[in-house]
């Protein structure tokens, strides 16, 4: 059974930073434990996401599952407001495609610069990998808008998605 951290690992592993990382880098840069990372790698290789070598990520198949399954399996609502940092509508890439009004939303940071809306990140420690991770940050922000998002959200994150995978998926 997939967990959410699962899909923090992959996205993490198909960014230029991750490419190259081992388990114990990738559980650095993700706050996690190497064993949790190892672990997500073999149910990813189960849900055959990643190849059988936990190298490469099967980008065509996690693509499919953003943006067919995740809204069902790993579903999110708004919460209280607070600080935190930016996300879903309130933060790149999203938010340069639309206006998001007087609407904000943001995952629960203490040290975030924004308030907003909390929304739950797939993994606790998401909010501090995103920072340190500009690439990452704006593939999480697409799958908040592909767990939250109305049609018009989905449609922009799944463009935004599109367009990164087929990069991916080239660079592999």
């Amino acid at each position: 059974m997939m967990l959410p951290q699962d899909i923090v690992v992959l996205l993490k592993k198909m960014t230029a930073q991750g490419k190259a990382l081992s388990c114990r880098g990738i559980a650095d840069s993700l706050g996690m434990s190497a064993s949790n990372v190892s672990k997500s790698l073999e149910r990813c290789k189960k849900a055959q996401l990643i190849d059988r070598h936990k190298k490469k990520v099967n980008v065509l198949a996690l693509q499919e599952f953003l943006i067919h399954g995740i809204a069902y399996v790993f579903p999110v609502e708004a919460g209280r407001v607070g600080r935190g940092v930016p996300t879903y509508v309130s933060a790149a890439p999203i938010s340069d495609a639309i206006s998001n009004g007087s609407e904000s939303y943001v995952w629960h940071y203490v040290r975030g610069t924004a308030r907003g809306q909390h929304i739950e990140p797939l993994y606790p420690s998401v909010p501090e990998a995103a920072l340190r991770d500009e690439e990452l940050y704006q593939l999480l922000v697409i799958v908040d808008a592909l767990r939250m998002g109305r049609a018009r959200e989905k449609s922009i994150a799944i463009e935004e998605l599109t367009k990164r995978m087929n990069c991916y998926a080239e660079n592999q």
